[in-house]
C-alpha cells in the first residue's frame, strides 16, 4: 500500500498540515527541529509526494518546459546540458520537447506545458523571423505568464520576456576580418534556414566586411546539417569555383564542406579555407582543427534557468543577460591560393 502524507505526519509526530509544509517546499516557516522529523520519516517510509497535487495547489508543479528545434544539433544540446546542470543541483524535472522548427508543433507543446502546470518554459536558439509566427508564440506566453510562470528566450529576441543573448553580427564581423586579413575575397556560406535569427545575423555581419573589403558573399540556403552542407559545398563551388573559404553558420556544417573537399581530393587550407559557428566539441579534433565562433552554449542554457529561478522585476522589465562570442583560429583558415 502506497505512503501517504498522514503516514509520514504520524512516523514524524507532527500535525499533516506541518508535513505538508515542510514536504510540498512551501515558504511557511517550520522549526527545523519538525522539519528534520518530518525529512527522515519520509526518507524511511520511502514516501513519494504527489507532485500533480502539489501543482494544483501552488499553481505549478515546478517542472521547466524546453523548447528545441533538433535535440540532436550539438547547438541545441549543449543548451540542454546548461538547463540541466542548474535544474540538477536544485532537483527540478526538464521536460524537453523537439520541435524540429514547425511552428504548430511549437505551439501545441507550449500549449501543453501549460497545461501541465509548468512553471518556466525555456525557448532554446534563436526564434524565427515570422510575423504571424511570433504574433502567436507572444499571445501564448502572455497567457502563461498570466498564470503566473516565467517564460526565457536564448538568442534573437521575438518576444517581450526575459533573454539570453549573444552578439552573432559581431562574431561574424570578427571571422569575417580574418578571412579578409588572409586575402580572401571570395567567400561561400553554407547557411541554415534564411529565416532564423541566428542565420540572419551571422550572414549580415560577414556580408558587412567581406562587401566592404570590395569582396563577394555567396549564399547557398538549406537545412543545419553536415549532409545538407556536403552536398551544398559541391552546389556552391560547381557554381562559383572562384570561392577560396567557405564558411559554415554551424559547425556542422562546415565539417560536411570539409568532407566533401576530401572526399575531391582537395586540400584544406591550401585549396580552400573553411570555417564555423558555435565551436562543437569535435570541432578541434577535426583535421585540420576548425576555425569558429565560439558560442557559450553551455553557459547560455545556465544563465536561461538561473534567470527564471530569480524573483522577476518589480517594474517588470524583461531581463536580459549578454555573453561573448570568441573567435577561435585553428588550422583550417591559411592564406588565400592564387586566382
Amino acid at each position: 500500500m502506497a505512503v501517504n502524507l498522514k503516514d509520514v505526519a504520524k512516523r514524524a509526530g507532527v500535525s499533516v498540515p506541518t508535513a505538508s509544509r515542510v514536504l510540498s517546499g512551501s515558504d511557511y516557516p517550520v522549526l527545523p527541529d519538525l522539519r528534520d522529523r518530518v525529512l527522515q520519516a519520509a526518507e524511511e517510509l520511502d514516501y513519494v509526494p504527489n507532485v500533480q497535487a502539489q501543482g494544483l495547489l501552488r499553481g505549478n508543479t515546478g517542472m521547466i518546459g524546453v523548447l528545441a528545434g533538433d535535440v540532436g544539433d550539438p547547438y541545441f544540446s549543449e543548451m540542454i546540458n546548461g538547463i540541466h546542470d542548474v535544474a540538477t543541483r536544485r532537483r527540478l524535472l526538464v521536460a524537453i520537447c523537439q520541435t524540429e522548427r514547425d511552428v504548430e508543433q511549437e505551439l501545441a507543446y507550449f500549449k501543453m506545458l501549460q497545461a501541465h502546470r509548468a512553471a518556466v518554459v525555456i525557448l532554446a536558439g534563436s526564434g524565427l523571423a515570422d510575423q504571424d509566427y511570433q504574433e502567436r508564440l507572444s499571445s501564448r506566453a502572455r497567457s502563461f505568464l498570466t498564470g503566473g510562470g516565467r517564460v526565457v528566450s536564448i538568442g534573437t529576441p521575438i518576444l517581450e520576456v526575459d533573454n539570453v543573448r549573444v552578439d552573432n553580427t559581431s562574431g561574424a564581423i570578427d571571422l569575417a576580418q580574418h578571412l579578409v586579413d588572409l586575402g580572401h575575397r571570395d567567400v561561400g556560406v553554407l547557411a541554415g534556414p534564411a529565416n532564423v535569427g541566428s542565420t540572419i545575423e551571422r550572414l549580415a555581419g560577414l556580408r558587412q566586411v567581406i562587401e566592404g573589403a570590395g569582396g563577394v558573399l555567396r549564399v547557398r540556403h538549406g537545412a543545419p546539417t553536415r549532409d545538407d552542407a556536403y552536398t551544398g559545398a559541391g552546389n556552391l563551388l560547381e557554381q562559383h569555383p572562384s570561392i577560396t573559404a567557405l564558411v559554415g553558420s554551424a559547425d556542422q556544417m562546415a565539417m560536411g564542406a570539409m568532407a566533401w573537399l576530401r572526399d575531391q581530393g582537395r586540400v584544406v587550407p591550401a585549396d580552400l579555407s573553411v570555417a564555423g559557428f558555435n565551436d562543437i566539441d569535435v570541432a578541434r579534433d577535426l583535421t585540420p582543427a576548425l576555425t569558429t565562433v565560439r558560442l557559450p552554449l553551455r553557459q547560455m542554457g545556465e544563465a536561461a534557468l538561473q534567470i527564471a529561478l530569480e524573483e522577476p522585476d518589480a517594474a517588470e522589465q524583461a531581463a536580459v543577460r549578454w555573453l561573448g562570442t570568441e573567435l577561435l583560429v585553428r588550422k583550417s583558415t591559411g592564406p588565400a591560393r592564387a586566382r
